[in-house]
């Protein structure tokens, strides 16, 4: 991995950031590990074109993903399935980021 590869950022869509902010929010309130300096950034994103560093969007997936785990059985399944959605979508943006990029012309 090159040093450039730590500096890498992701645009998400706003309405995926909105989301992620309230969830981190919830996840901060119960005091998961790591999940503070995802939230303030997901909450301040307006200000930076929803723009964040690879590095956190893949920790507040992984502070979702903790969060779910921890209120499988004191939330309703829907709202377990809008946390889990919002990890893996966060999740999947940060693994496109390592995908080689595909090449136009032919072999």
């Amino acid at each position: 991995m090159t040093s450039s590869s730590f500096h890498r950022t992701i645009t998400l869509p706003a309405a995926l950031c909105d989301q992620a902010a309230h969830h981190l929010e919830q996840a901060v309130q119960r005091a998961i590990d790591g999940a503070a300096a995802p939230w303030r950034a997901f909450r301040q994103a307006e200000s930076s074109d929803y723009a964040f560093s690879v590095s956190i969007v893949e920790q507040a997936a992984t502070s979702l993903l903790v969060l779910a785990a921890e209120s499988a059985q004191s939330v309703r399944p829907s709202a377990l399935r809008a946390v889990i959605s919002v990890a893996l979508h966060l999740r999947d943006a940060a693994h496109a980021t390592r995908r080689p990029a595909f090449t136009t012309g032919l072999w």
